[in-house]
């Protein structure tokens, strides 16, 4: 009798294989280079754009910008550029969390001046907060800081009631100034701040707009408040001057670089083999080996150039990779992480597609709205650090001006959508590059800031268009 079995599993698994491609294909086969690419061009079509729009207009920019300029590739220019992009990139950042959920938040320029001014406070203070400020003013901090704690117990945001606690001992001990320690207590004011605005949001049922314009114009009188009108308190201190002015030494920049792009070839290769091993679909190993070589080379290249002395004069030596590039490089992968390999994550944008279906899936919808309002104004603290730094004082226009919108523009441009649901933080990094080039480049072409505001109002303007319109394209060909 002749055995069949070998014939019989062979035609049950094809059946099988022929059902997983009908039903489930895109987690259980593999595709070649060029049906990804087919249906990456597919994706862009059906208006999946991502990045796409921003990382074309930032190519565009740079070729347009070298030709009109002879020092805008200058090693000194291209380093300054980092810094002057570093702040209001930080500030997106924490925006893209907030615009995820449909939200905005408009007081994230302002909160930041907040912060920058106590940190300026408690610095020039020598710690006596009550002494600088005044009584009435300092006892109104301290409340807020107490009542910021209530609420963050109230969400049921454990970790972040240490924050406004830390502020709270930190005005009341009067600790000396040391630069540390302001740079913490202005991280801590300003998940404080965050807690309050998510309070108001989430449990009040205060739309943002509304919330985050009153304490937009609010945080304002606060800066003026304890700067006074014409006030200037200046960061007379070295390592506060060295987060935006300083550079590591070239061998700490060759390290930062093997850290860097090792930790990012090994995520991104790990992963693609770990699904290749589990028979998952992937992108084609000869597309990864592309993205994370060419990702490599870029980043050697960068940190060979910003190693290269660009003083201008021979009486001293400027090299090493800028103190921001770590700053927003560390901030970059934990905000990644979150939003796509946690629960958490996974709640913000679940609550930014459909917040009713988001709460009757047992999300606590209320908790991640309040809890994206403090990772903004955190995020706002440690621009406003950065910004602070790179002028060296603070005024009593700290935050305000064009800070804002040249954030929500930054996040926007990079591909987060204002509608929710859809957006990354890679994409602040993206659009702040994009804010950076056209203010420094017009800058070297002697445009005045008329020209500069006119065509940054255009690109976002340009960049919400295409948002708009690739959502459509979605809906129609869904």
């Amino acid at each position: 009798m002749t055995d069949t079995t070998p014939a019989t599993n062979t035609n049950s698994r094809t059946n099988a294989n022929t059902e997983a491609v009908g039903d489930f294909g895109i987690d259980t086969t593999a595709r070649t280079t060029a049906e990804a690419l087919r249906d990456y061009v597919a994706r862009v079509r059906g208006g999946e754009l991502g990045s796409l729009p921003a990382l074309l207009g930032l190519v565009a920019l740079v070729v347009l910008f070298s030709l009109a300029s002879d020092t805008f590739l200058t090693l000194g220019n291209l380093a300054n550029l980092l810094a002057q992009g570093a702040g209001v990139t930080l500030i997106a950042m924490g925006l893209v969390f907030v615009l995820l959920l449909g939200e905005i938040d408009l007081s994230a320029g302002t909160a930041s001046g907040v912060t920058a001014a106590v940190l300026a406070l408690h610095l020039v203070s020598g710690g006596n907060l009550l002494g600088r400020m005044g009584l009435f003013v300092f006892l109104t901090f301290c409340v807020l800081m107490a009542l910021a704690a209530v609420v963050a117990v109230q969400l049921r945001i454990w970790p972040v009631a240490a924050a406004p606690v830390f502020a709270l001992v930190v005005a009341l001990a009067g600790f000396g100034p040391n630069p540390w320690l302001e740079m913490l207590l202005a991280v801590c004011v300003g998940a404080s701040i965050g807690l309050l605005t998510g309070f108001l949001v989430s449990r009040i049922g205060i739309p943002s707009f509304v919330v985050t314009l009153a304490l937009f114009l609010a945080w304002q009188g606060v800066i003026l408040q304890f700067i006074g009108a014409g006030g200037t308190l200046a960061l007379q201190d070295e390592t506060l001057f060295a987060v935006a002015n300083g550079n590591l030494p070239a061998v700490g920049s060759w390290v930062l670089f093997v850290v860097a792009a090792g930790g990012y070839a090994a995520v991104v290769l790990g992963r693609h083999f770990r699904r290749m091993r589990k028979g998952l679909v992937t992108q084609p190993t000869p597309l990864v080996l592309t993205k994370v070589g060419v990702t490599v080379v870029l980043a050697a290249i960068g940190t060979y150039l910003l190693t290269r002395n660009r003083s201008q004069t021979s009486l001293i030596e400027i090299t090493g990779v800028p103190y921001v590039v770590p700053i927003v490089l560390v901030l970059l992968v934990i905000g990644t992480y979150v939003l796509d390999r946690t629960s958490y994550g996974r709640h913000i944008y679940a609550v930014g597609g459909n917040a009713e279906a988001a709460r009757r899936a047992g999300i606590n919808v209320p908790r991640v709205r309040g809890s994206v309002f403090v990772v903004s104004a955190s995020l706002a603290a440690v621009g406003a650090i950065v910004y602070s730094s790179k002028v060296g004082s603070v005024d009593p226009n700290a935050g305000g001006g064009t800070t804002l919108l040249f954030a929500v523009g930054s996040a926007v441009i990079g591909g987060t959508s204002l509608f929710g649901g859809r957006g990354r933080v890679s994409n602040a990094v993206i659009g702040g590059a994009v804010i950076a080039i056209v203010g420094n480049g017009l800058g070297l072409l002697k445009q005045p800031a008329s020209v500069v505001l006119v065509v940054t109002g255009l690109v976002l303007l340009l960049a919400a268009s295409v948002d708009a319109l690739s959502r459509r394209r979605a809906r129609t060909s869904g």
